[in-house]
């Protein structure tokens, strides 16, 4: 018998891909500047002066304008790079970011790389999804480098993800890799979820 959950998986992730780039440029602007809010104020009731957050692809709800206001606010952002090893580097985020294409055709900082154990200092991770369950659990896009970092990670910081509104879903399939997050960012409001262990 074979495990239904790797099938489970692709079928969510290619529908939402599907309705992700069925998304109007009007619905897009609106998501970044709702995204952006939404990070703010989380930044601000945490007191996060250190984190972690991903630069968008043109599908996702647009980070890059939170990205360059935290670093104008004074926060070190790091960015993820990944590797070919299955681990991330990551990079400072700079007022003037270069930006390059990674591994995998994603948006990657240009500049210092500094190596996986850089992110253990901050105080907030902020990573993308392509759904959240309301127990917490994270359905990524399949490489699983952000479950990695989250399971290796001693004393993990709070773990937002970001998706649009309609990702929030009752339930999403997940294996014993699969890390949950402590809430959910979408454009209209954060969520902090129950963050149960499976």
């Amino acid at each position: 018998m074979s495990d239904p959950v790797p099938a489970a998986k692709r079928a969510l992730r290619a529908d939402l891909r599907e309705r992700r780039q069925l998304l109007s440029d009007n619905a897009r602007d609106a998501a970044a500047r709702g995204v952006t809010e939404q990070l703010d104020a989380l930044v601000d009731t945490l007191g996060a002066r250190s984190m972690s957050c991903f630069l968008s692809t043109t599908t996702e709800p647009g980070t890059r304008a939170f990205v360059d206001a935290a670093v104008a606010r004074g926060i070190r952002v790091l960015l993820p790079i990944t590797r070919a090893d299955g681990l991330l580097d990551w990079a400072v985020a700079t007022p003037d970011l270069g930006v390059s294409e990674g591994l995998f055709g994603m948006p990657e900082p240009v500049g210092e790389v500094l190596g996986p154990i850089a992110v253990n200092d901050v105080d907030l991770l902020v990573i993308p999804a392509a759904a959240v369950a309301k127990d917490g659990m994270r359905l990524g896009w399949g490489r699983g480098y952000f479950d990695k970092t989250i399971g290796s990670m001693e004393g993990c910081p709070p773990v937002y993800a970001v998706v649009f509104d309609s990702e929030i879903l009752d339930e999403v399939p997940f294996d014993e890799l699969d890390q949950p997050v402590t809430g959910v960012v979408t454009p209209t409001r954060t969520l902090t979820l129950s963050r149960t262990r499976h």
